[in-house]
């Protein structure tokens, strides 16, 4: 039987031991240690040890866990500089009007939060006092991640400098009359001053590891020097728990980004209760960052705990405070100084005897109101430390009181998330806690005043004094001085005028060649940024490697091994494509950095995200909505679209229903091109819309969705006529008529409009052969570019038509006088062509792919879902017997014809 307390065998066995006596040697004190001292002794000592040759650069593993403690050591914290006791005079005028804007909107039933920025109220305030750069000074400033729960807060402080009113604050969560303020960071609701919506958790940490990644390129590629930006993240540490929060922290150490903190308020609770009732948040937080390669700075206790850890002489008050559950620890908040001396200090002799020297309130001090993140100096070291740290990012793990200053109804309570508003004697309570110069004649009818101290007052002045020297105040979002990108040469949208002759292109393909000459572009080439999860080789992207690089901060450590190759693999500093492995919400963080980069730092730069169309919208629409929040703009490409395209693939790679989910999102244009030109036109239109000189009342605040596909197909030349380019935009045009198409159906054939999107005009025009060739019926055929961009233009018809305005939708006047019915064809669900059914006059019918995919060839994989040429022609000629234009046997005919 194995002795369990025998050493087992470890890595260290593989290696020769060069002096087995002097081994022996180290274990055997290690054992004496343990056995005289105690085990405890015996950890503190190895503990040291680790820290000591990782300190000295010997390659060891990393210690992933230190005691529960503060990082930086009283004795080793820098003076706290300004005016401490003004800056405490502010932030109590903040804490007091954020929860009397939560308050008096609570009277109107819109809810708000209180607990959150009560606790979070100094990691703010010494950030805006000391460290957050504005965008007023040289750069573009910082980047802060606002926790969205916290928002009351930060309007109070814009209330205190002057950029918000009372009217302002009364309209919290009031926004339908125009002066109100949204309930998280919106950028879409309030423009100027969000620059980052976080309020989706997990979100936040997720894009501002790739904010600050950006930051590095482009600075790396000489589009702007924004070294000097700094990315702060504010997240709660019950938000760490989403996938999202934890899922970059490797490439924010591999890259090195130490221009990037995240700053996390380590309350204890989330919504509902403890974060980690039974364990330790905290720690469990440490050891994950630290494991990633992050630097980690605890901010936990504060200034009153000192003279507890002078009194430790045996590190038993370190043991203690290691052990106890983060839940325990939470009940100490709320409970008597008997209570803690016998469940805290009871368990322990050596604690006992502490206890005897402390007094109840010195031990309700400490275990009530002293925390790390509850006191300035503690937080500046903490940030003094983060942005001074060089070679990895940093995280702080602050401690506070969920609720902190609000009273004893609010702190640490496990409902104080969904507890919206203080009565007056708690306001009163507050204000005599805090300091504040408010009679209790200001409370009118019971309703609570908002405070302010003036605008010409000492805190005031000092206020914007701080913000002045740090440039400007924040946070705040400016685009005032972009100027309109110059339109690209011409030919490169021209050169896909004439088609592709009998060569076989796919969309795919089209947009990538179109990509390649727009990146050639002497004036905006270079502000192209693809970005690419690992399947560049897929979508035929290979050919921009050598030409344009794949951005790594460390350029090409290595030889690839297809050097010798005319498209070998190239990695260079100022790379310009972004192939983030296999991470869509990766990928789409970055471009979401990159498609709000004109208003963060003042630069357009034009993104595309090409990805598998199955694996966009589906798995992260979230981000996608983010991206219309945060006002973002580019292509979004959605390759190898459609659910019968991908031969093989199967259930999971079929695509029939991206864009339902994309016309849900009132910022995306989504388009479903059938053919090269019209990828050209769309490009065109967006390059125009989002990036230069915008026509009257045009939102430019925009992205396109575009979904391309992987089937090579004849790529006809563009019609000649009129309004083909605004059809291409607008969503609907005809590509020919049967006679165009050289079909010579009987003078008085019964005529049919058929509809395709995408790849399906390409069975459309085989039906349109097959309807005059076999069975008499004239068909024209239409390219509909886009279905929901004509049900976009139908409801702002719809909307007219109420305020009294005449305007008829464009689908309906593209339609107008076309003979016969409509039968609309798309390689998605039937639910995309019918968006605007109800718009059309002729009577309506559709073919679509519902269903999950299948695994085959492309043709059974029509037939199966009936959308094949053959299947359409039946649902044409069905729809014309139920007129009486065919005779009906015509329909059973036809499915004993083709199989049917």
């Amino acid at each position: 039987m194995t002795d369990p307390n025998a050493i087992q065998p470890s890595a260290l066995d593989q290696l020769p031991d060069r002096d087995p006596e002097e081994t022996a040697e180290w274990q055997a004190s290690l054992d004496a240690v343990a056995r005289e001292a105690g085990p405890h002794r015996a950890a503190y000592l190895m503990r040291r040890t680790l820290e000591r040759a990782e300190a000295g650069g010997i390659a060891l593993p990393k210690l992933l866990e230190t005691d529960y403690v503060n990082t930086i050591p009283t004795s080793a914290e820098p003076g706290l500089p300004g005016d401490p006791e003004m800056e405490a005079r502010i932030t109590a005028w903040n804490r007091w009007n954020a929860a009397a804007m939560v308050t008096r909107g609570s009277k109107h039933g819109v809810g708000g939060h209180i607990a959150t920025f009560a606790s979070a109220a100094w990691l703010y305030e010494t950030g805006f006092n000391h460290f957050f750069k504005g965008k007023e000074g040289d750069g573009s400033g910082d980047q802060l991640y606002i926790q969205g729960h916290a928002s009351p807060g930060i309007y109070a402080r814009a209330f205190l400098d002057g950029r918000l009113n009372e009217a302002h604050l009364d309209n919290f969560r009031q926004e339908a009359g125009g002066n109100g303020l949204p309930s998280y960071p919106h950028p879409r609701r309030l423009p100027w001053l969000w620059e980052f919506p976080t309020v989706s958790m997990g979100l936040g940490p997720l894009s501002a590891i790739y904010q600050a990644r950006f930051n590095r390129y482009l600075t790396n590629r000489g589009i702007k020097d924004v070294s000097a930006s700094h990315v702060w993240a504010f997240l709660g540490d019950g938000e760490m728990d989403e996938p999202e929060s934890t899922a970059a922290l490797a490439l924010a150490s591999r890259e090195g980004l130490d221009n990037l903190t995240f700053v996390i308020n380590c309350n204890l609770q989330r919504l509902d209760g403890p974060v980690r009732a039974n364990f330790k948040i905290v720690q469990e937080l440490e050891a994950q960052f630290r494991g990633a390669g992050w630097n980690v700075v605890k901010s936990l206790w504060g200034s009153a705990w000192d003279e507890l850890f002078a009194l430790d002489t045996t590190g038993a008050l370190v043991r203690r405070l290691r052990e106890v559950p983060d839940a325990q620890v939470q009940t100490y908040q709320t409970r008597d100084a008997a209570y803690i001396r016998a469940d805290f200090f009871g368990k322990d002799p050596a604690l006992a005897e502490m206890a005897k020297l402390l007094s109840d309130d010195k031990i309700l001090e400490c275990f009530h109101l002293s925390r790390g993140g509850h006191e300035a100096r503690k937080v500046y070291a903490a940030y003094k430390a983060a942005v001074e740290h060089k070679g990895a990012p940093t995280v702080i793990l602050a401690q506070t009181v969920k609720g902190h200053t609000l009273g004893e109804g609010f702190a640490s309570k496990n409902a104080n998330h969904q507890m919206k508003k203080l009565t007056v004697d708690e306001f009163k309570t507050m204000r005599d806690l805090l300091g504040l110069p408010i009679k209790d004649s200001d409370f009118v009818d019971g309703v609570v005043p908002y405070g302010h101290p003036g605008a010409d007052s000492p805190e005031v002045r000092y206020l914007q004094e701080r913000r002045a020297a740090l440039g400007g105040p924040a946070p705040a979002r400016r685009t005032h001085a972009l100027a309109p990108l110059p339109a690209p040469a011409e030919k490169a949208f021209a050169s896909f005028d004439k088609g592709s002759g009998s060569q076989n292109v796919a969309t795919t393909m089209a947009f990538v060649r179109l990509v390649k000459d727009l990146v050639r572009d002497k004036e905006t080439g270079r502000r192209w940024v693809p970005i690419v999860p690992d399947e560049a080789r897929t979508f035929g992207m290979e050919s921009l490697f050598p030409s344009l690089g794949i951005y790594s901060p460390k350029g090409q450590t290595y030889e690839p091994v297809d050097r010798d190759q005319l498209m070998y693999y190239k990695e260079a500093k100022n790379g310009q494509i972004l192939n983030e492995g296999i991470t869509e919400a990766g990928s789409m963080a970055d471009f979401i950095a990159a498609s709000t980069a004109y208003a963060t730092h003042g630069e357009g730069m034009i993104p595309f995200y090409i990805f598998y169309s199955m694996f966009g919208w589906q798995r992260t629409a979230d981000q996608m909505w983010q991206l219309g929040d945060q006002l973002g703009r580019g292509f979004l490409v959605g390759a190898t679209a459609g659910r019968t395209t991908l031969t093989g693939e199967g259930l999971q790679h079929a695509d029939g229903h991206s864009p339902v989910i994309a016309a849900t999102n009132p910022a995306a244009l989504t388009y479903d091109p059938a053919f090269a030109y019209e990828i050209a036109v769309i490009v065109r239109e967006g390059l125009r819309r989002m990036y230069g000189e915008a026509k009257p009342g045009e939102d430019q605040n925009v992205f396109y969705y575009l979904t391309v596909y992987n089937e090579p197909m004849p790529q006809p030349a563009k019609p000649q006529g009129l309004g083909i380019d605004e059809g291409i935009v607008k969503g609907l045009y005809r590509f020919n008529t049967v006679e165009s198409a050289g079909l010579s159906p009987a003078a008085n054939a019964p005529r049919i409009q058929l509809l395709g999107s995408g790849t399906a005009i390409h069975w459309t025009l085989q039906a349109q052969r097959l309807l005059a060739e076999e069975w008499g019926v004239a068909a024209d055929v239409w390219s509909a570019t886009s279905w929901s961009e004509l049900r976009r233009d139908a409801l702002e018809a719809d909307a007219a038509l109420l305020r009294g305005e005449e305007r008829v939708p464009f689908v309906r006047q593209a339609l107008q006088g076309a003979e016969g019915p409509v039968l609309a064809v798309s390689d998605y669900m039937r639910q995309v062509p019918d968006q605007i059914a109800q718009w059309v006059e002729q009577d309506w019918s559709s073919l679509g792919a519902d269903g999950f995919g299948l695994s085959d060839t492309r043709e059974a994989a029509r037939r199966h879902f009936g959308v094949d040429a053959e299947s359409i022609v039946v649902a044409a000629l069905a729809q014309l017997a139920r007129r009486g234009e065919v005779k009906a046997t015509a329909v059973k005919e036809a499915r004993e014809k083709y199989g049917l």
